[in-house]
């Protein structure tokens, strides 16, 4: 049942994806002069990709972008959005046939998923943290909070103990060497 889901997914994606490649070549070769805006298949494009692009030309310009660059964003929102949805549902499915093994196991096998889950949780965030430092979002953002609060605890004492190497914060890569044998400690010891 889950690979035929993930198989209709893919699908679908590639659909969509298919899709936004077509309206958007459309869109470039029009505004390039390599297709008359009159002919049938500029025509089709624009009564099949207007309604997707409206939407997202009004987005565009309230946020301060050129609405002629629509055509470009939708072939980009379905790349990387087609990418996302299939990694967040081959995880998903993963997660839940892990759980179903892990039940099985009985009360033991859930204790060491759910520990498993918290170590996943806690390395996910301190992997976002040193994204965020590369990129200096700022720490007020409310994903932000939730990640230095996840991670707060590891680092700053960690900071006191290990000193930097020039410009580089080796704590993160420590608070992971860290974890790590944490994780493998307690899940030995359930």
């Amino acid at each position: 049942m889950a690979s035929t889901l993930l198989t209709l997914l893919r699908l679908t994606v590639l659909a969509a994806f298919i899709y936004a490649t077509l309206i958007a070549l459309a869109a470039w070769a029009v505004r390039n002069g390599r297709l008359s805006p009159f002919s049938a298949v500029a025509r089709t494009a624009r009564r099949l990709g207007d309604p997707l692009l409206r939407r997202l030309e009004k987005r565009l310009v309230r946020s301060g972008a050129n609405p002629q660059d629509a055509p470009l964003w939708l072939f980009w929102i379905a790349l990387i959005g087609g990418l996302i949805v299939l990694g967040l549902t081959e995880w998903l499915i993963g997660v839940v046939t892990a759980f179903a093994f892990s039940a099985s196991a009985g009360p033991r096998g859930i204790a060491v998923f759910l520990l498993s889950g918290v170590f996943t949780l806690l390395t996910a965030a301190l992997f976002l943290r040193v994204i965020a430092s590369w990129f200096q979002l700022s720490p007020y953002s409310k994903l932000m909070r939730l990640v230095l609060a996840l991670t707060d605890w590891m680092i700053v004492p960690l900071r006191r103990i290990v000193p930097p190497f020039g410009m580089i914060d080796v704590t993160p890569l420590v608070a992971y060497l860290l974890l790590l044998l944490a994780r493998s400690f307690l899940i030995r010891l359930l």
